[in-house]
């Protein structure tokens, strides 16, 4: 079973066709064997995918201070499928459509947790160290009775994507702390999908949030001391100001904080309040509030001065350094360059099963597939080295910030695939055997198969 499931996750990375698990026994040259045990292999759940990233959380986890928080990314995405019949697929709105005109698409819903290895220019990559399927209830049919609408809204509550979330970082801390990183705190970074009352009233202990806020969001400062006055004790203030009046208030200065974004180090304006509390927080958590003023930006060197969106942040920790919250925040967007490696370099998605085992399992072994590509190439050559087995293309700039995955996929094949390809009777003259000659299976072939 070991050998098999290391021979999956190095085909994984290998194929050069669609990565269904035909692709897979393609490029492992085992289309002429029985290729039951590969798919039972998923089916009846043999494989355990948090063992898979166990030892790239570990290997990563060993290059940070004795001090220094784990900063993770949270966010989920879709797989496309079309087969109504599979497991986990349902109608779900379009993430890439246009924001006039709401798209619908038939996906499955997957949740990713990716670790953040810190260069040091600021710079960092993020890596995936979970991956599960997380799908929503079926919807009961209209005649259904009573008791089945009960229980698919209670499904419909723990299955929701915050409660999956919660879970899932709860499943981290426990095994941080099994490993004697149980005075590491854990920053997970959010999108506004998950700054809710859902996510954030379930978190584990010693787990620090950052995520986006609506512009309109109702703070609150404090209370005031209530010692001597009958009563319950106020949990809630005076009203704090909106994160859009904070941002239009010009009493508050602004602040310059440095921070690594887009390849190179930005001067952001940033406001900041604290201690408030957010009712969908609770009275648990204690928040501070941090304003980024909209980064300038020309699409020419003449063009006129264009201006992205102000950002709206809530950490959980208000004592926590402003610096190190805005660099956490602005790692989180390497997720998104996680899962689009991952669906148009690696295919995962494309794995045409059904079982509800498979269904979670096969992209699983795909992503850890994958970030155990990105910890090894780091482990080599660092966060921003990159191999010199191969040269680079002519049209490629001299320097480069880090190995993207396309070149690391390429000197990866190159170090399987060099020394076992032969083509030394290429260029010699033909036999005039007109029998043709008998091809054994070997790498050569599996190569060609994995092009089909």
């Amino acid at each position: 079973m070991r050998d098999r499931i290391r021979r999956h996750l190095l085909c994984q990375l290998l194929c050069l066709g669609r990565h269904t698990l035909t692709g897979v026994l393609g490029t492992s040259g085992r289309l002429f064997c029985d290729w039951s045990a590969d798919y039972r292999m998923y089916s009846a759940d043999r494989i355990k995918p948090e063992k898979l990233f166990r030892p790239v959380r570990q290997s990563l986890t060993g290059r940070l201070g004795p001090t220094e928080p784990l900063v993770a990314a949270l966010d989920d995405t879709r797989l496309r499928k079309c087969g109504r019949n599979t497991y986990g697929v349902k109608y779900t709105r379009d993430p890439l459509g246009p924001p006039f005109h709401v798209n619908f698409i038939q996906a499955q819903r997957f949740l990713q947790i990716s670790m953040a290895c810190a260069a040091d220019n600021e710079m960092a990559r993020m890596i995936p160290i979970d991956f599960v399927h997380a799908p929503a209830p079926q919807k009961p049919r209209r005649d259904a009775d009573e008791q089945a609408c009960v229980r698919f809204r209670q499904a419909k509550r723990e299955m929701a994507l915050p409660k999956v979330g919660a879970d899932r970082l709860h499943a981290l801390r426990d095994a941080m702390d099994a490993e004697g990183q149980g005075e590491r705190p854990l920053w997970t970074v959010v999108d506004g999908g998950y700054t809710n009352g859902t996510f954030i009233t379930h978190l584990p202990p010693r787990t620090v949030v950052i995520g986006r806020i609506r512009a309109d969001a109702k703070l609150y400062f404090l209370p005031e001391s209530s010692a001597g006055k009958p009563g319950r004790n106020p949990v809630y203030g005076s009203r704090a100001p909106t994160p859009e009046a904070l941002r239009q208030d010009t009493t508050v200065p602004w602040q310059r904080i440095n921070a690594f974004a887009a390849g190179k180090s930005h001067a952001f304006k940033i406001k900041t309040i604290r201690p408030l509390r957010w009712r969908p927080a609770g009275k648990k958590h204690n928040l501070r509030l941090i304003v980024i003023a909209p980064l300038g930006y020309r699409l020419t060197k003449h063009s006129r001065m264009l201006y992205r969106k102000p950002a709206f942040l809530i950490c959980t920790d208000p004592d926590a350094d402003i610096q190190q919250i805005l660099q956490a925040y602005l790692w989180r967007w390497d997720i998104e360059v996680n899962f689009r490696d991952e669906k148009s370099l690696l295919g995962v998605g494309q794995a045409q099963v059904r079982n509800p085992n498979s269904v979670g399992n096969v992209p699983a072994l795909a992503v850890a597939a994958y970030a155990m590509l990105l910890t090894a190439a780091t482990n080599a050559y660092g966060p921003t080295g990159q191999p010199d087995t191969l040269p680079a293309p002519k049209w490629r700039r001299r320097e480069t910030l880090r190995a993207s995955t396309q070149s690391l996929l390429q000197h990866l094949r190159h170090e399987v695939w060099a020394d076992a390809l032969h083509f030394s009777g290429f260029m010699t003259t033909p036999s005039d055997n007109p029998k043709p000659q008998k091809l054994q299976k070997s790498l050569g072939h599996a190569l060609f198969y994995a092009m089909a």
